[in-house]
């Protein structure tokens, strides 16, 4: 039993899906009463993008035991990657509810009501993933929905934690020059954009928000 399962995990580091998969199919014939089993050949198939084959299999493991957080889990990385975010929501709270408590599992429901412009939801969800731990991707969608409800100076703060750590994560930059221009601190601003673009020249967000100051600055002449 354990041989097959890290066999297949073995498979999933040679990235050897197809015969991953088969080895754990074949550990849930040979026990089909462990959820967990249709939960591993899911999130293999996920991994694969055979995503309604995926799916069957998390429904199983719910159904052979509705207390299953990872296959809720498994579901609603599912149904975000397919935009359908209700259902995600869903899915993501029904972890939390059975104790699947980890960062990714707060970030993916705040960004799940993220996606439906309901930033103020996501807020305390982001804010926990933030806490938990201190990767830039679940700071900077904290600092996004901060600001997007106008909280500018903590999201400032979110955004200038993350340039501490790492000058130069382009989008902090962008969106530091974003409030800045909000504030009407111009200078400030065209400094951020400026800083966006040397760390990432390909930052098309940034280089469009600085020839739209150019242009102004040229109207107002």
């Amino acid at each position: 039993m354990v041989n097959k399962q890290n066999e297949a995990l073995q498979k999933i580091k040679e990235n050897k899906l197809n015969e991953a998969a088969a080895l754990y199919i074949e550990y849930t014939e040979e026990h089909p009463e462990d959820p967990i089993g249709y939960v591993n050949v899911g999130s293999v198939l996920f991994q694969s993008h055979q995503l309604e084959e995926a799916e069957k299999f998390y429904l199983e493991a719910i159904q052979i035991n509705d207390q299953t957080a990872t296959a809720y889990y498994g579901l609603g990385n599912l149904y975000y990657q397919q935009k359908m975010y209700d259902y995600a929501e869903k899915m993501f709270t029904k972890c939390l509810s059975l104790g699947l408590d980890e960062a990714d599992v707060y970030f993916l429901l705040g960004m799940s009501h993220q996606m439906r412009n309901n930033h103020i939801l996501a807020l305390p969800f982001l804010q926990t993933a933030a806490e938990r731990e201190q990767q830039p991707k679940y700071q900077l969608q904290y600092g996004l929905a901060l600001a997007h409800e106008n909280y500018y100076n903590e999201a400032r703060d979110v955004f200038l934690s993350i340039i501490k750590t790492d000058s130069t994560q382009a989008d902090a930059l962008y969106n530091l020059g974003i409030i800045a221009f909000h504030e009407n601190n111009k200078t400030t601003a065209k400094d951020y954009f400026k800083k966006a673009i040397s760390a990432q020249p390909s930052h098309t967000l940034a280089q469009q928000a600085l020839e739209q100051m150019k242009y102004d600055a040229l109207e107002d002449e």
